[in-house]
């Protein structure tokens, strides 16, 4: 596993948040993968020097959306997504992040081609990761 968090103290997003977001990405694009060992609490505090409290609540989040698992003894792992949220709950939550991508993107007056170039340019770096069910068959 190569992949290494960066904070950015200079964000208005939360630093835990930015965890989550990293990891997220990083298994959305394959970089991580289902058995990967994330570091512990404390080592990833210590080398991005952060409070513990900070990345283990990064840690809880992701553990709560079904994509990491803490194994006592043995560390934190990317696992299988577990499916949280029926798929109507997925696409309530997923609407105010399409909102508010379109209001930035309309306030940076991207076109609506432009924003469809770089969303299909994020997508296409997206892979689904094996065994995931096809979402045609939902």
């Amino acid at each position: 596993m190569n992949f290494n968090i960066v904070i950015s103290t200079g964000s208005s997003t939360p630093i835990y948040k930015q965890i989550t977001d990293q990891v997220k990405r990083a298994v959305a694009s394959g970089q991580l993968t289902v058995a990967d060992q994330l570091p512990s609490v404390r080592a990833l505090a210590e080398s991005l020097v952060l409070n513990p409290n900070t990345v283990a609540r990064a840690y809880t989040d992701l553990a709560r959306e079904g994509m990491i698992e803490t194994r006592p003894g043995r560390g934190v792992f990317i696992i299988q997504k577990r499916k949280v949220f029926a798929r109507e709950e997925g696409l309530r939550r997923l609407e105010p992040l399409l909102e508010a991508l379109l209001g930035e993107a309309m306030a940076l007056d991207f076109t609506p081609e432009e924003l469809k170039a770089a969303l299909d340019q994020k997508l296409n770096q997206w892979q689904p990761r094996a065994g995931d069910e096809s979402k045609d068959n939902q």
